[in-house]
């Protein structure tokens, strides 16, 4: 995902007085172009982060079927996480690739996954209709984006979705205090990163299938990752104290 090149004076820190994070985006490598830098270091800090996938990026592979394409980036996935120290990946089911439905059904089954890890910050991707200016965003990124900012409250209101209590046991959770939207064109908040960035690379290179399909059969998967993640970090840091960042948008509950 790029990341726009124009200068900002007033990036906040990132908040640092939290312990655990539930990460939730719509595919197999949403999280690797850019915030597993920072999630390397907070994992490094001992800080418990946990990975949610709406889907399992089965549309991702135009020359492979769905099904096929599923198990690959599943494996994918957790290799990549892995690759930062994460090491609970859970992926829903019941929300297809590419046809994400905004709605109840999103909004409730995110709330149970809040509920049941409990975190303090939430992290997702950009959910704006664009990336910087003219660059589209697809469906899945902006419901997902915008589902996850509604269930930091539906987890904490016992009236909403009231069956996750009364039928599976998972109790409000009002404990959610920031919800972090990473590749927001209108970030608010920069962390600096550096010992994390050998590790993002290595995690976005665990897409390799992907990855290729992507690119061209002959391009390296760890070289472009390399390549990539270097260009976009370094950018983002022009718009912070011109050192390598993740820049954030950050909403508080």
């Amino acid at each position: 995902m790029p990341i726009e090149n124009a200068a900002v004076s007033a990036l906040h820190p990132m908040p640092d007085d939290w312990q655990r994070a539930l990460a939730v985006v719509a595919h197999p490598d949403d999280l690797e172009y850019g915030a597993a830098a920072t999630i390397a270091e907070w994992t490094d800090a001992g800080r418990e982060i946990h990975y949610l996938l709406v889907t399992r990026g089965e549309a991702g592979i135009d020359g492979i079927a769905p099904p096929e394409c599923a198990a690959l980036r599943e494996a994918e996935q957790r290799a990549a996480a892995a690759q930062v120290g994460v090491h609970t990946v859970e992926f829903l089911d019941g929300h297809r690739d590419g046809v994400i439905e905004a709605g109840p059904a999103l909004r409730r089954d995110l709330a149970a996954a809040v509920r049941r890890h409990r975190p303090e910050l939430l992290l997702t991707l950009n959910h704006h209709d664009t990336w910087f200016g003219t660059q589209w965003n697809t469906p899945d990124h902006r419901i997902v984006g915008r589902a996850v900012l509604d269930a930091a409250t539906d987890a904490g209101n016992r009236w909403i979705f009231p069956e996750l209590a009364d039928t599976e046991g998972l109790a409000p959770w009002p404990g959610v205090r920031w919800t972090a939207v990473a590749g927001s064109p209108h970030p608010t908040h920069a962390v600096e990163v550096g010992p994390g960035i050998p590790r993002a690379i290595a995690s976005l290179a665990a897409h390799a299938t992907y990855l290729t399909a992507l690119t061209t059969p002959d391009q390296d998967p760890h070289t472009y990752a390399h390549d990539f993640l270097n260009r976009s970090l370094h950018t983002a840091g022009t718009r912070h104290r011109g050192r390598p960042a993740v820049l954030f948008e950050v909403f508080p509950h």
